[in-house]
């Protein structure tokens, strides 16, 4: 028997709650269009949606995933754009996705430097660690795309199957 209590579902056999299955996108250069190496989308005028993710997502949700966003955003701690900034991109991002029926679940940003001694920035796999625990989500019938190889080894790392976007 199943139990749905604020959204989340419990399996009454055993009382363990069930896990999810997550497809983890990186932001840029997966979501949307990169910027120039060295550059940064510092707002939502630079935001350009890439072709094919409202499919990609929506396909996803229709297999069960959860959509959750993982992205390093090292610009916040180089002082390029605010935190706020950074806001109301993903916010211009999920409803613009949401509006055509493409829902994110959640956004997990890093906005750290190279040198700070976090456990989020990509590589390492905090963010989906994070995600996880936040959603009850099972590593390893989960996905990890993204456009990098620290995002892969992210990843990996976290125990999710991995693709490298190379388009």
């Amino acid at each position: 028997m199943i139990l749905i209590l604020k959204g989340q579902r419990y399996c009454l056999t055993g009382m363990s709650a069930m896990k999810h299955k997550a497809l983890f996108l990186d932001r840029d250069g997966v979501i949307n269009e990169a910027a120039p190496r060295g550059e940064y989308v510092c707002s939502v005028d630079g935001f350009c949606m890439r072709k094919g993710i409202v499919d990609l997502i929506c396909r996803a949700r229709k297999m069960g995933y959860l959509v959750v966003v993982v992205t390093n955003q090292r610009g916040v701690n180089l002082g390029r754009m605010s935190h706020d900034d950074l806001e109301n991109i993903h916010a211009h991002m999920k409803n613009n996705l949401a509006q055509k029926g493409a829902v994110i679940d959640a956004v997990y940003a890093c906005t750290h430097g190279l040198d700070d001694a976090c456990d989020c920035r990509k590589p390492k796999p905090g963010m989906l660690l994070a995600a996880a625990r936040d959603f009850n989500i099972d590593l390893a019938s989960s996905i990890m795309i993204g456009d990098t190889p620290s995002d892969v080894e992210a990843g990996k790392s976290a125990g999710c199957h991995t693709h490298l976007l190379t388009i």
